[in-house]
């Protein structure tokens, strides 16, 4: 749920209706520091015990929407043990960039790569902006690959219509699966008959291949398309 920026009168309000309604997590917008979002979870923390919620139990993304908050995007995300994820916002942040949204996102590359390698620094998940133009589906589709490709875990949506081509976009194919099992599979069975060296389909695979497999069968176990037991 998102909620007011913490200099809003609203905020106190914000995240006790948050906590009390059984919110899982909470987007805090226009983050720039640390002892922002250090700020945001101690009133999270007095509303989980005030409505009897366990505390820690909601988690809390910052959404970066300026270039201080980019430069401190590795600073936000430590800054507390609820950060599950920070998110780009791309609105403001262009703005104060003296930049012009485009097609190609070409304003953005910088802003997306620092939060990005952040985001995996800090080991939480990080989120694109939203696409705002709903009505051009390829378009939509086209920056979803390639923030896909790029390494985010996913993209803010601004339309309910959004919510179903982006997680066929992120859900992995079918072959991709495949390739997975296959990976995982002969791990196992390497570890059982003690070998070093695996190859899989065809090609030698190296241990970061591994992590990958084991990634995108988790990933697709959590979208309901991946049933079986290697994970």
């Amino acid at each position: 749920m998102r909620v007011n920026a913490l200099d809003s009168e609203l905020i106190n309000e914000d995240i006790r209706a948050a906590v009390a309604g059984g919110a899982e997590g909470i987007r805090l917008p226009k983050t720039e520091t640390g002892a922002e979002v250090k700020e945001a979870a101690s009133k999270i923390e007095a509303a989980e015990k005030e409505f009897g919620k366990e505390v820690g139990s909601t988690m809390l993304m910052a959404a970066l929407e300026s270039p201080l908050g980019i430069m401190n995007a590795y600073e936000i995300a430590t800054a507390n043990d609820r950060m599950m994820g920070i998110a780009l916002s791309a609105g403001d942040y262009t703005r104060t960039m003296h930049a012009k949204r485009t097609v190609a996102g070409t304003e953005l590359f910088g802003a997306r790569s620092q939060m990005l390698i952040a985001a995996r620094a800090a080991g939480v998940m990080a989120f694109d902006t939203v696409y705002t133009d709903t009505d051009n589906e390829a378009g939509f589709k086209d920056e979803l690959r390639l923030i896909k490709n790029m390494g985010f875990d996913g993209k803010s949506c601004i339309n309910p219509k959004q919510i179903g081509i982006t997680h066929a976009i992120f859900n992995p194919t079918a072959p991709e699966i495949q390739h997975a099992e296959h990976v995982m599979q002969a791990v196992h069975d390497s570890k059982a008959n003690g070998v070093g060296v695996l190859t899989v389909d065809g090609k030698m695979v190296d241990i970061a291949w591994v992590e990958g497999a084991e990634r995108t069968l988790k990933l697709a176990k959590a979208a309901g398309i991946y049933k079986g037991a290697l994970v």
